[in-house]
């Protein structure tokens, strides 16, 4: 009788083998070709959604392929455990954050197991606990030491009803979204990693990274936003400093007839002190503080500003050009001062108009249509330089370096480079995250802590009232100690870690995960380092991938890591989507993937989710398609138990005898080439599962009639260790049942005989028109004269295009004939 596939049954059978023995841990091993794959640890929110599912089948497929290849896989997991919704979650239902997200990590854990995924959980991190932040706390020093982490004041969103610091995230339509009370902006003292002395690294090193996508290439790239242009010095009429500017277009310098300052650019208290444009611009400033940076950039605005009663000469005229504040100004961007083109940008053309000014073109426009003297918008396109003085009649282009040579000659203006990457503000005023390490002295100043001191452990005795600048305050415990260099008094910082922090070295941690003495050893990232393969979703292209670059090139400076790029390669899958759109509770759209383990079980669930899709594009969920992945599996189950039943002592060597032999011998090493190829080169998973089930359908075809039963046996082991990295529980069974001995996932990949892959005959069709009209077959090696003569013979061919012309005949060996007749 033929046994019931009973996917739990089997699925915890192999869960608690695979556990008990150790199977995917892994060492190093100086005579083993190493690789790294490794998924983006998740957030223990405390249940997978299909993403995750996805995330970590693909990895999983591509760990368990290479271990079969030969490779010592590194494959590790766990969790970014620090953030805000453990402190909301204490807020909303008084409870501890550790609590909370221990045991949030707990039942992950249990779930990422029930997917079969091979990893090395003896690996494990959680950022959350302490021998996980006191390296990063040490590697804070480390960058502190070397000049990477400083202090400064800036403004942040505060609400004074909450008397909290808010996210920009957390400021909508800019009031609190907890209170809905106005926010405004706080100064306040924050810690800051200078990402800016690697923006030119991390653009260069862009290029020596062909394994990521271009798309993250290119998002990264403007993100640091370099341009090349020119800084100028405008003098302040009646104040003792200059207003530095930089512009990507110094052609158009003859054409400033404004300019412009944020509203928080410290020069303007002082411009506006004691005169009457006091009172509008300070209110003006107040109003901006209640808006968000999205809000103040957006295009569609009615341009707004206040005039501060100065004025400043542009150095190349001598011209005297008003200096006004605006919110289409961000003080953290360039300088937080802008020279104002209006003929040639349409911002500045809006506030032009609005306000009165003049609107002085320096650049004509070869299209008759557009006169420049009589502009409807701003002209910034290419043409020559007119109403610029010795400069008039270049082109503008031209005009660029001529004028920026002309500034310096002068000394007045020089040529500069700009980013748009800012320094990394990594101060957050929340409790769960990494206390940073750093102390002040009325002394010394800020010095950071004793690291044989560390780690600086996160007090429990704090009150989690959703109010103050910082949770740590309320700790009675937590701000004392003492001055690390002088023994004083002194307080600690209340401040914690931004956890990006946590998520940029975490893969370095996972090669020595269990190093009390170290973050890590270096022979040991030496070894598995940088990371072969990286998988998750595109929407970390810029903040995670970046921060984590950064940081792999501040410890190599240090000497702590020998390669400069953490990820060798980048895989970003798509989004699981449902009906159209993302899955989300509000849509009533969200599959849980424990309940599809629980009715299908998870080599159903991993199958589909690989099968449905490309990795890199979206997936539509289809119950449908995981019930054909069900049946699949059974069908396959079902044959090989029947084989299994029928045929005893089956012998290894076989003869090929017959035309359904060879076309059996065939498909199965045509399946290992596909599969291999498609797994091992371009991860597309799916047309290897699609050809996996079309040897699966030959496999059916061939034991309806008389088998060599020595041929089928061997295509039964190739095709579960072909289906192994996709569906690890039931190929685990069937190659036990089998009695091949040892475990599938520690079996060698199949190599493939080319000399089965020769056909003696292949099908080809016949197109008329493009129209299929007949299917012959002919010998597999016939050239394309050939192949034109024999489909020219063909009783039926020749019927259909009796009476015809015949324009040309198109012929492709192997695969169709396509007679183009009028």
């Amino acid at each position: 009788m033929l046994e019931k596939y009973n996917f739990s049954q089997i699925e915890k059978k192999w869960q608690k083998k695979w556990e008990e023995g150790n199977t995917f841990k892994v060492a190093e091993d100086p005579n083993k070709e190493k690789y790294y794959v490794l998924e983006m640890f998740p957030y223990p929110s405390g249940k997978l959604h299909m993403g995750h599912v996805r995330n970590y089948s693909i990895g999983d497929v591509i760990a368990r392929f290479k271990r079969m290849n030969g490779f010592n896989v590194l494959h590790p997991m766990g969790f970014d455990s620090f953030g805000l919704p453990a402190e909301n979650a204490a807020i909303k239902n008084n409870v501890e954050p550790s609590l909370w997200t221990l045991n949030n990590i707990k039942e992950m854990e249990e779930q990422l197991k029930e997917l079969g995924l091979s990893y090395d959980w003896d690996r494990e991190v959680a950022t959350c606990q302490p021998d996980y932040y006191k390296w990063m706390q040490w590697i804070f020093i480390q960058f502190y030491k070397k000049g990477l982490a400083y202090k400064k004041e800036n403004p942040v969103n505060w609400c004074p009803s909450c008397q909290t610091v808010l996210a920009n995230e957390q400021v909508v339509d800019g009031k609190c979204e907890r209170c809905g009370t106005l926010v405004g902006k706080k100064e306040l003292s924050q810690w800051y990693f200078k990402i800016t002395d690697y923006a030119e690294r991390l653009l260069d090193n862009l290029e020596e990274l062909p394994g990521w996508p271009n798309k993250v290439k290119l998002m990264q790239k403007n993100w640091i936003g370099k341009s090349i242009g020119a800084e100028v010095a405008f003098e302040i009429d009646g104040y003792d400093k200059g207003l530095d500017i930089f512009t990507t277009r110094p052609d158009t310098l003859y054409g400033v007839t404004y300019m412009v300052l944020a509203p928080e650019h410290p020069f303007v208290e002082e411009l506006i002190a004691g005169s009457q444009y006091e009172a509008p611009v300070k209110a003006y400033m107040n109003k901006v503080q209640h808006m968000s940076d999205i809000e103040r950039t957006s295009t569609t605005n009615e341009k707004t500003g206040e005039f501060t009663g100065r004025y400043c000469t542009n150095p190349l005229n001598g011209k005297k050009v008003p200096i006004f504040i605006s919110d289409y100004v961000l003080m953290d961007y360039g300088t937080g001062a802008i020279m104002a083109v209006p003929a040639h940008d349409q911002r500045d053309f809006e506030f032009a108009k609005k306000f009165g000014l003049e609107i002085i073109p320096v650049v004509s426009s070869e299209d008759p249509q557009i006169d420049v003297y009589n502009l409807k918008e701003a002209f910034d396109a290419e043409g020559n330089m007119i109403n610029s003085e010795m400069f008039t009649g270049m082109n503008n282009k031209e005009a660029i370096t001529k004028i920026i040579d002309y500034l310096e000659e002068k000394k007045i203006g020089k040529k500069a480079i700009n980013y748009k990457l800012r320094d990394w503000l990594i101060s957050r005023q929340r409790y769960w995250g990494t206390p940073i390490p750093m102390i002040h002295c009325d002394n010394c100043g800020w010095v950071p802590e004793k690291e044989e001191n560390l780690a600086v452990m996160l007090p429990t005795d704090v009150e989690f009232t959703g109010k103050g600048e910082s949770p740590l305050a309320t700790s009675k415990t937590f701000e004392h100690a003492v001055c690390p260099v002088c023994g004083a008094p002194a307080k600690r910082e209340l401040d914690t870690m931004d956890t990006f922090l946590d998520s940029s070295w975490y893969f370095l941690r996972y090669c020595d995960a269990k190093n009390e003495e170290e973050a890590f050893n270096i022979d040991k990232v030496k070894y598995w380092m940088n990371v072969d393969q990286y998988i998750g979703g595109v929407e970390h292209a810029i903040l995670h991938l970046m921060y984590a670059r950064f940081f792999q090139m501040a410890l190599y400076d240090l000497g702590y890591t020998t390669t400069m790029e953490p990820f060798q390669n980048l895989l970003t899958q798509g989004m699981v989507i449902k009906d159209g759109a993302k899955m989300s509770k509000s849509l009533g759209n969200v599959v849980s993937p424990v309940e599809i383990i629980q009715k299908y079980g998870a080599d159903t669930a991993r199958m589909f989710i690989l099968f449905a899709a490309p990795p890199e594009r979206e997936l539509d969920w289809s119950d449908q398609g995981v019930e054909g992945s069900y049946r699949f599996i059974n069908r396959v189950y079902r044959m090989v138990y029947e084989f299994s039943q029928k045929y005893n002592d089956v012998p290894e060597n076989y003869e090929i005898k017959s035309d359904a032999d060879k076309s059996m011998a065939y498909w199965m090493n045509y399946a290992i080439k596909k599969v291999t190829e498609d797994v091992g080169g371009r991860f597309n998973f799916n047309t290897a599962i699609s050809t996996i089930m079309e040897m699966v359908n030959e496999m059916y075809r061939y034991k309806e009639g008389t088998i060599e039963a020595g041929l089928f046996d061997s295509a039964i082991k190739n095709l579960i260790i072909m289906l192994a990295p996709f569906a690890p529980h039931v190929t685990e069974e069937m190659w036990a049942h089998m009695g091949y001995g040892g475990s599938v996932h520690q079996q060698k990949w199949p190599d493939y005989d080319k000399k089965a892959l020769v056909k003696d005959t292949v099908e080809i069709v016949v197109q008329i028109n493009g129209k299929i009209k007949e299917k012959l077959n002919i010998a597999g090696n016939l050239s394309r004269e050939e192949m034109e003569k024999v489909a020219m013979e063909d009783d039926k061919v020749k019927e259909l295009t009796d009476g015809k012309n015949i324009i040309k005949v198109i012929a492709v060996p192997g695969k169709l004939i396509n007679i183009v007749v009028k």
